[in-house]
This record gives C-alpha cells, sequence and structure tokens, in this order.
C-alpha cells in the first residue's frame, strides 16, 4: 500500500474533489493494504483505487473518492466519512465517531457490528447508480436519513434519533430498534417491519409496492411481529398493507390504500383502527394466492462483491511500507 503524507497543496485538491474541508494540514492517501497502526491526520482513497484496513485507527476524517473502495475491519475513524459517487464504504466491527455520508450516486454502506453516528444517504439525482445502505448489528448514533436505494437494518441494528427515508427502492426493518420517529415514503417497493421496536410515531404513505408489519405478509418472510410506542399511519399504498402479530400502543390510521388495509385480529392496538381494512374473505383470498412470495434480497450481494473485488485489488496493490 502507498500511504502518503500530501502538502498543503494536495489538501486544497482534496478539499475541491470531495467538497469535504480540510481539517489537518497533511492527508494520508491510501491504496493498497494496511494493518494496525495509527493514521495521525486525514485519510483520502483516491479515485478509482481500493484500501483494505485491519485493525487501523485513523484520527482524523475519511474521504473516499469517486470509484473508490474503503474496506475497513476492527479499527476506528475518530472524524466523519465521506463516500464520493460510485464509492463504497464497507466497516466491521469498527467505529466512525462522526457522520456518514453516502454522495449522489454513491454505490453503497455496508455497516456490520460496527458504530457510527448519523447516517445520510444523498438523493441519486442524475446519478445512474442508486446506492444502498445495510446495517447488521450495527448501533447509529444520532438519525438515519436515505433518498435513495435499498435501505435495510437487521440482526439488532439501533438507531438512537429518527429514521426517515423518501424515494427510496425498498426500507426495511429486522429484529432492529429505532429510537425516535420512523417516516418511510414514496418506496417503489414498499417497506417491511418485522421482529423490531420503534419508540416514536410511525408514518408510512405513499409507498407503491406495499407496506408490511409483522408476519404472514406478501413482501417478506417474517418469523415475528413489532412494536410500536406511538400512533402507526398508513396511507396511500398500493401493492397491499398487512399489519399481523403487532402491538401499537397507540392508533393505527389506515387510509387510501389500494387494495385496503389487512388487519389480523392478533394485533394488540390501543388507541383502535382508523380507515377502511379489507373484508375477512377478501384478506384470506389475497393472502392465498401470495402465499411462499418472499422478499428478493439479491441486492445485499452488491455489498459483498464490492468488498471481494476491493479486497482483490488493494491485495494487488501490495502491503503497507509504513
Amino acid at each position: 500500500m502507498r500511504l502518503i503524507a500530501a502538502t498543503v497543496t494536495a489538501v486544497l485538491v482534496t478539499t475541491a474533489l470531495t467538497g469535504t474541508p480540510a481539517g489537518a494540514a497533511l492527508v494520508t492517501h491510501c491504496i493498497g493494504t494496511g494493518g494496525a497502526v495509527t493514521v495521525p491526520n486525514d485519510l483520502y482513497v483516491p479515485a478509482g483505487e481500493s484500501c483494505d484496513l485491519t485493525g487501523t485507527t485513523i484520527t482524523g476524517n475519511v474521504s473516499v473518492a469517486a470509484g473508490a473502495n474503503l474496506v475497513i475491519d476492527g479499527g476506528r475513524v475518530d472524524g466523519e466519512v465521506r463516500v464520493a459517487a460510485n464509492g463504497y464504504l464497507d466497516a466491521s466491527n469498527s467505529t466512525v465517531g462522526g457522520v456518514v455520508v453516502l454522495a449522489a450516486g454513491g454505490y453503497g454502506l455496508y455497516l456490520r457490528q460496527a458504530e457510527t453516528g448519523a447516517v445520510t444517504v444523498r438523493p441519486k439525482g442524475t446519478a445512474t447508480i442508486d446506492g444502498f445502505l445495510f446495517a447488521e448489528d450495527t448501533k447509529i448514533t444520532g438519525s438515519v436519513n436515505a433518498q435513495a436505494g435499498e435501505v435495510r437494518l437487521d440482526k439488532g441494528s439501533e438507531v438512537s434519533g429518527g429514521l426517515s427515508t423518501n424515494g427510496t427502492h425498498y426500507t426495511d426493518l429486522h429484529d432492529s430498534f429505532v429510537d425516535g420517529t420512523l417516516s418511510i415514503l414514496n418506496s417503489s417497493t414498499g417497506s417491511v417491519v418485522c421482529g423490531s421496536a420503534v419508540r416514536g410515531r410511525s408514518t408510512f404513505a405513499g409507498n407503491l409496492g406495499g407496506v408490511q408489519l409483522g408476519p404472514n405478509g406478501t413482501l417478506d418472510s417474517c418469523a415475528s411481529g413489532g412494536y410500536f410506542g406511538r400512533d402507526v399511519s398508513v396511507t396511500n399504498t398500493t401493492g397491499g398493507v398487512s399489519v399481523e402479530d403487532t402491538i401499537i400502543d397507540g392508533s393505527l390510521t389506515v387510509n387510501s390504500n389500494s387494495p385496503a388495509a389487512r388487519v389480523a385480529a392478533n394485533n394488540r392496538i390501543r388507541g383502535g383502527v382508523a380507515g377502511d381494512t379489507a373484508t375477512a374473505a377478501a384478506a384470506a383470498q389475497r393472502r392465498a394466492a401470495t402465499a411462499g412470495t418472499t422478499r428478493d434480497d439479491k441486492a445485499e450481494q452488491r455489498g459483498e462483491q464490492r468488498r471481494t473485488a476491493a479486497e482483490q485489488e488493494a491485495a494487488a496493490a501490495g502491503p503497507a511500507d509504513l
């Protein structure tokens, strides 16, 4: 790997490319593989390059340039991480002290057993790449805001603030916890919330592919329902709405959904149900017609493929000479 302490001039170039201010006099450029060392300043992965770090501490901020990859395992970033168009961040067993931001057209963020600050996925805009955010057993201190791509929180992930998405491909929560409000708007293939808890008010609106709260829906296989600590509203949704084996410590509103929502008898809804619901016969017919349907999670393979390619490219560049 080439770890290069850049001059102030190079820092200014980096700032122009990434849009992030230079917080230190030096920037370390990372190409290849690195181990358990401390980088005493900002780190920059140049455009089209790959950086694979294990046990590395970075005391400043991190910028992943266009088309670049950063894979970090067992590491720590004291500052923030910003990922440019077609850039990729893969963080396992690692801590990011600041925010994590995926720019418009960014390839994706894959977080496993990680801790980060607030996470943002920018709108796709005119970019051809529609990014993703996958978080597994990850703690996010702050809010999550995504306006593009695929969003999935899984395997005990926690968000200390709210989770808000608008215009994603889908937004799913499995076995996860949101300590604030939940707002999922205009997802093209809808939303699934299973085995998860949301403390604040939850709003689902304008989702084209349906909304599934709990098991036995049409979007994904699910073992259990969930808990909502405040009111839940599901409106203007096409593709089907199902609420089953779910606890709502508030009211459930289901208006202007096509077809009408299926609200099972095994829910516990403290404030009652308002709006249009399907008859028992219609609900049973729709459920039988879609029995066995599971949500397509092939998109997760995108992260695995990119990680493998990045590790191979970094290895080919050689070990660090630190």
